[in-house]
């Protein structure tokens, strides 16, 4: 017995402490994130948005989307899996990668939150300072 071939591609993307694998597959545009759907897992529309952005740039819509995430908060989540859904849509074809560097979705933000210092209350903020 033969196995049947599936047109699969995945990836990984990070943003912050957010850390989201992405795994692409044939269907019908199902997104699930977690176990669970899109809309469930981000209540807000921007945040959906922001995740099926790539797919729209590209205009592909029969593609179902298992994403495991985990790190960060929502607003990190989002643009980790932003990131893997584009880095797995240039495996799957090369040609794809002009468009979407150009939107910035195969940018790795590498913005983190600043370690605190010693003798400081935070990572910046000092005391307040007094003559006497």
């Amino acid at each position: 017995m033969k196995k049947k071939e599936i047109n699969t591609s995945n990836a990984a993307g990070r943003r912050k402490t957010a850390v989201a694998r992405v795994y692409l597959r044939e269907g019908k545009g199902n997104v699930k994130v977690n176990g669970k759907e899109l809309n469930d897992f981000f209540p807000i529309s921007l945040q959906q948005e922001t995740v099926r952005s790539p797919l729209k740039l590209c205009d592909i819509e029969n593609r179902d989307i298992v994403v495991n995430v985990k790190g960060g908060g929502p607003q990190g989540q989002t643009m980790a899996i932003r990131h893997a859904i584009s880095r797995a849509l240039v495996i799957e074809d090369e040609e794809r990668r002009a468009a979407l560097k150009e939107a910035g979705f195969l940018t790795r933000d590498p913005r983190r939150k600043e370690r605190k210092k010693p003798g400081k209350p935070g990572a910046r903020k000092s005391f307040q300072f007094s003559k006497r």
